[in-house]
């Protein structure tokens, strides 16, 4: 759990379907638009995947969509599928069809560089969504602070493993993509957390991996090697909440769920039923639909030609040491204790997250 821009068009809705045509191999998504004449360009959004969190598929699409449909802009939201020839088929059409603003969700900084760079040439307005592209130049950067993420993320392990009355616990790291310049910012707010516990010796630092691409199959793998060769790991410090599911999918054959703390990010609904189960110390709640509306407010002030006003403060790439101008937010921490306050959000519905065999869980949870 939680360490920015697009061309916008005539109004109207615009189905993303052409892109299959052309032979992209991602999730095409309906753009929208209000139906009235305006006088906006065209914004094209690049997401990610549907693998790595749910995220991108059940809030991003849902409220950048909302979001630009209610300004009354244009705009075609695609899902690269974690493909990066993909990601840049669709920026070479989103390009070629002659969008205002490009609004990005790197696969590697690589890719996004690349991408940000002919939009560029093209004259047209960027925005890094969530993840910063390192050396990419985008205008602006819409995301939250990455770095208070894994504050959270370290500080709640040490509530557990203090509230399990934990003795020089072994500490496993399970980091995101070593890819993802998030994952960087992630690991180093909570090592900043950790690395007293270590230095004192009240900790024991185990493994300490980073998951290819967020790949939660390969995050079961690497956390089953991990068990394997450190037994006694009494922690687990899980950069998101699909590598947490895959360390207590581990944890559960071994009879372990429970009793070793995992932490998360992003409030999924499984993490969030793991969390009201026992299984999950915390995770990180990121209210994504303050992100997608600022990300979205930014994008429609450049399609329009304004100058955005929202991006008040920086981040410095550390590739260019240059300053991008940002919209930073504030992530919250989650616990069994507060559960209710993603519910309460509208992030997740009651009906997802309070299936039968958490009923009892959401009712002690408060979540009516």
């Amino acid at each position: 759990m939680r360490k920015g821009l697009f061309a916008l068009a005539a109004v109207g809705l615009l189905a993303t379907g052409s892109m299959a045509a052309c032979g992209d191999k991602s999730d095409d998504k309906t753009s929208t638009g209000s139906g009235e004449t305006a006088k906006a360009g065209k914004v094209g959004v690049i997401l990610p995947d549907t693998k790595s969190s749910a995220r991108w598929e059940t809030a991003d699409t849902k409220y950048l969509t909302e979001a630009f449909k209610a300004a009354g802009v244009e705009a075609e939201i695609k899902n690269a599928q974690g493909d990066k020839n993909s990601f840049q088929t669709i920026a070479d059409g989103m390009i070629q069809s002659g969008v205002k603003v490009l609004m990005i969700v790197n696969l590697d900084s690589g890719t996004g560089k690349n991408v940000l760079e002919n939009a560029k040439k093209a004259g047209i307005a960027t925005i890094d969504y969530d993840r910063l592209t390192l050396g990419g130049g985008a205008n602006y950067y819409v995301s939250f602070d990455n770095t208070e993420v894994g504050k959270l993320q370290g500080q709640g392990l040490v509530d557990c493993l203090t509230a399990a009355k934990a003795v020089k616990p072994v500490v496993s790291l399970l980091n995101g993509s070593p890819t993802d310049n998030n994952a960087t910012l992630f690991k180093e707010g909570a090592v900043s957390v950790l690395q007293p516990k270590f230095d004192s010796g009240d900790y024991t630092k185990g493994p300490d991996d980073a998951v290819p691409d967020w790949d939660n199959a390969k995050a079961g793998t690497i956390f089953e090697q991990q068990l394997t060769k450190n037994p006694k790991i009494a922690g687990v410090l899980a950069a998101n909440d699909g590598l947490g599911n895959a360390a207590i999918e581990v944890l559960k054959k071994n009879k372990l769920n429970g009793k070793v703390p995992v932490t998360g990010q992003d409030a999924t609904v499984q993490g969030l039923q793991n969390i009201l189960a026992g299984d999950q110390c915390m995770t990180v709640y990121k209210a994504i639909k303050k992100e997608a509306d600022a990300a979205a407010e930014l994008a429609v002030a450049l399609a329009k030609g304004q100058t955005p006003t929202t991006a008040t403060g920086t981040v410095t790439d550390t590739e260019t040491k240059q300053e991008v101008k940002s919209v930073l937010l504030k992530p919250e921490a989650i616990t069994k204790e507060n559960v209710k306050t993603v519910v309460d959000d509208g992030f997740v519905t009651k009906a997802e997250l309070c299936t039968a065999a958490f009923a009892d869980a959401c009712t002690k949870a408060g979540i009516s």
